[in-house]
């Protein structure tokens, strides 16, 4: 699924706001004006189109932060409560992401409506625009993550997750760099395997869309959006499970070889974090209420 696609329907702002930003306040408070820039890489929508997108935008963030936040500083809280305990396990892991996984779900539900109203309501132009964007997208992750060789796709998976675990830990040391490229070198070829399935789920997302005036689009823009891992492929469904486990098997690992004082920059910056929600206005609004 298309990130910036994503963006329109909300359905990564958990973890954009909690593993892609360092000021994660700033960027929640700037969604609006992110989420309809990223969207004209796909769909230049009219001035009517525009207005409409805007105002629901702003409907689905004041409900979001009001009624979701809260529930995002008790999961930050049971993260800390983790480190501190040295609870890092892969039991402790899978359930945090089960409940990052049903918030998600939830937000999904709830935009939903608008996503298909807009969707349906686009002119044959716009969906054509929108395929042409999808086959753009392909071809720049194609070239960014299979043109290179294996080795070389196996070392650049390693020098991301090393950049998203010092952001959080701060510098790793040569024995977790180590392991981190374990990690990687034992996804083998999940590179083609995530661009195959990314396409699959695009051809679906076109097929419906040339069908949007049909009485189940409702259905099918719900299903795609929601229910994501129902268009898998059966490659794509054993290798995302068997990519999670190698990604708990190393936090576990990473944690458990940490130093105090990454353990402290982890404390703080999940503080930090959970600092700015508390800071954003809506979150004083929803506690008067």
């Amino acid at each position: 699924m298309s990130r910036r696609l994503q963006h329109l329907t909300l359905l990564l702002l958990l973890s954009l706001v909690l593993t892609a930003c360092n000021r994660v306040g700033l960027a929640y408070r700037n969604l609006d004006v992110i989420i309809p820039w990223t969207l004209n890489d796909y769909l230049e929508m009219n001035r009517k189109q525009k207005s409409w997108f805007n105002e629901r935008l702003k409907e689905h963030l004041s409900w979001h932060c009001s009624t979701q936040l809260p529930g995002y500083l008790d999961w930050l809280e049971r993260l800390q409560q983790m480190v501190l305990r040295d609870q890092v396990n892969d039991a402790a892991l899978q359930e945090r992401t089960r409940e990052a996984k049903q918030a998600i779900a939830q937000t999904a539900r709830a935009i939903a409506p608008s996503a298909i109203e807009l969707l349906q309501g686009l002119d044959d132009g716009q969906v054509a625009q929108m395929k042409e964007a999808f086959a753009k997208d392909m071809r720049e992750r194609r070239s960014k993550y299979l043109k290179p060789p294996l080795e070389q796709q196996i070392a650049r998976r390693a020098e991301r997750m090393d950049k998203r675990l010092t952001t959080w830990l701060g510098p790793l040391t040569p024995d977790q760099a180590r392991r981190v490229l374990d990690w990687s070198k034992s996804l083998g070829e999940q590179n083609q395997l995530w661009l195959a399935n990314r396409a699959n789920w695009q051809a679906q997302f076109s097929a419906a869309l040339e069908q949007r005036q049909s009485s189940d689009f409702g259905k099918r823009i719900e299903r795609l959006l929601v229910d994501r891992e129902s268009f898998w492929t059966p490659a794509y469904r054993q290798a995302s499970a068997n990519s999670e486990q190698a990604a708990r098997s190393l936090l576990v690992d990473v944690m458990a070889s940490s130093t105090p004082a990454q353990r402290e920059h982890l404390h703080n910056k999940l503080q930090n974090v959970r600092d700015e929600f508390e800071a954003l206005d809506c979150m004083h609004t929803a506690r008067q209420e």
